[in-house]
């Protein structure tokens, strides 16, 4: 049986790269993740020999567009190079699977493992790059407060309601898409500093911190006892560092794999490989088909 193989190319820190060979759907993958750094040169170039000789492309540290309320789309200019550097491999940057993957998480964490959202405080970090699970967690009860501004523009305001959200977003995503992407998220070897005093007022007024974890890695405060993470992309190092800080349950909306929740990138050009169709094409009916047969659900971890 011949080895498919997906990449995650990122021009996020090099400290983060993993590689698993894995079994899916009776398929061998070999899945790896390359960071440059913050070098998008280096990025560009991986992306340009690679292309046509793997499965698919997952890209990391940078996504094509930000999805704000009713599904709306604003493309990020910076972006657009990695779109043209390839024109045969699949490229996905995890955007369909923040909407069903993520979403889904919040829903199993209620109806499966019976996790009561209703009236929890949530420190959102960042909602424009993950409005499902945002949403999901405002559905199910949640009190929110939004770190878009504060993280995301490093403006102190919290956002305190999804009304309130909606309409900021639509007035500051088509803005905001139009700054290079290393002033709205940490990329290379900025996403190995960290400032834990900075913002912590915000994450002690929480009881659930949610979203991407390079924010929450970088703003988290050293005592986190008794505190819940919703996130992504978390190494084995992170899981330790989380949990001598004395947080008490992680919930990862991506799977383990050899100690490792890969992020959505990964995941999504992985579930397209196995689909076997142009990512154009590929709805939101159809991920939620191949993660059903996939049998993929959160990694939960209590302390």
């Amino acid at each position: 049986m011949s080895q498919r193989e997906v990449i995650s190319v990122s021009i996020g820190s090099s400290n983060r790269n993993h590689e698993v060979d894995v079994e899916l759907l009776g398929q061998s993958f070999k899945i790896r993740r390359v960071g440059t750094d913050g070098d998008v040169e280096a990025a560009l170039k991986m992306l340009s020999e690679l292309d046509g000789k793997v499965d698919a492309f997952g890209l990391g540290g940078i996504c094509f567009c930000l999805v704000g309320p009713g599904g709306r789309e604003s493309k990020i200019r910076s972006a657009k190079p990695f779109r043209k550097a390839v024109k045969k491999t699949p490229l996905l940057d995890g955007t369909g699977l923040k909407n069903t993957l993520e979403r889904n998480a919040v829903y199993y964490m209620r109806d499966v493992e019976g996790f009561d959202f209703v009236d929890k405080k949530v420190l959102m970090v960042s909602a424009v790059d993950r409005f499902g699970m945002a949403e999901a967690l405002s559905d199910v009860g949640c009190r929110m407060i939004f770190g878009d501004l504060i993280f995301g523009l490093k403006i102190p305001i919290a956002i305190k309601s999804m009304r309130q959200f909606r309409i900021l977003a639509r007035v500051m995503l088509p803005v905001a898409t139009k700054l290079p992407f290393k002033v709205l998220y940490p990329t290379g070897t900025e996403q190995n500093e960290t400032s834990p005093e900075k913002f912590a007022k915000y994450f002690n007024k929480a009881e659930i911190i949610a979203g991407d974890y390079l924010y929450i890695k970088k703003y988290m405060p050293d005592d986190m006892t008794g505190k819940v993470i919703i996130t992504n992309t978390v190494t084995a190092s992170d899981v330790a560092e989380m949990r001598r800080r004395g947080v008490s349950l992680l919930i990862t909306t991506t799977p383990e794999f050899n100690g490792r929740s890969f992020g959505t990138n990964v995941m999504e050009a992985t579930c397209v490989a196995l689909l076997d169709k142009d990512p154009e094409e590929v709805t939101p009916e159809d991920y939620y088909e191949i993660l059903k047969r996939l049998g993929f659900k959160p990694r939960i971890e209590r302390w």
